[in-house]
């Protein structure tokens, strides 16, 4: 197989954290006729409206415990704003004591896909600690608000 044919994965997330502690890929389905634009589908996916109640309830949670450990409640609106978009990436990045974030979010209009690439790197134990529980749920939360962007970004909704 040439190298122009071999495959391949990347995202700016990748290239914001190159050595990872936790990487996940969640894609869905572009529907029919959904615009493709990175930056939209970002802030849609990252929405209040695009999360499901169990998923504020569990982020009221984390704004409650995380000072037992000495992180900074979050600001969804500071760690989700676009920092950049590439062709068919929009990053979204965050650093703290904690851990620093990255998410790739990306349209393949050929394949008609959008995937979030999570990318995450902890700092010390409070990483550790912190980042144990939100593993587990993280994948089924992101999937969750990819596909309430995806039904909120379908034509005709």
């Amino acid at each position: 197989m040439p190298a122009d044919d071999a495959p391949a994965f990347r995202s700016l997330a990748l290239d914001a954290i190159p050595r990872p502690d936790h990487v996940d890929v969640i894609a869905v389905a572009l529907p029919p006729g959904s615009t493709t634009d990175p930056t939209e589908w970002t802030r849609t996916i990252f929405s209040v409206a695009s999360t499901p109640v169990w998923v504020r309830v569990l982020f009221g949670l984390r704004q409650l415990l995380v000072p037992l450990i000495g992180v900074r409640p979050g600001d969804p609106d500071a760690a989700f704003a676009v920092r950049r978009v590439v062709g068919e990436e929009a990053l979204v990045a965050a650093s703290d004591r904690h851990l620093d974030f990255a998410a790739g979010i990306g349209v393949d209009a050929e394949r008609r896909l959008v995937r979030l690439v999570t990318v995450v790197r902890l700092h010390g134990w409070r990483g550790r600690l912190y980042f144990a529980p939100v593993a587990l749920v993280h994948p089924a939360v992101v999937r969750s608000m990819m596909r309430r962007a995806a039904r909120r970004l379908a034509p005709g909704r």
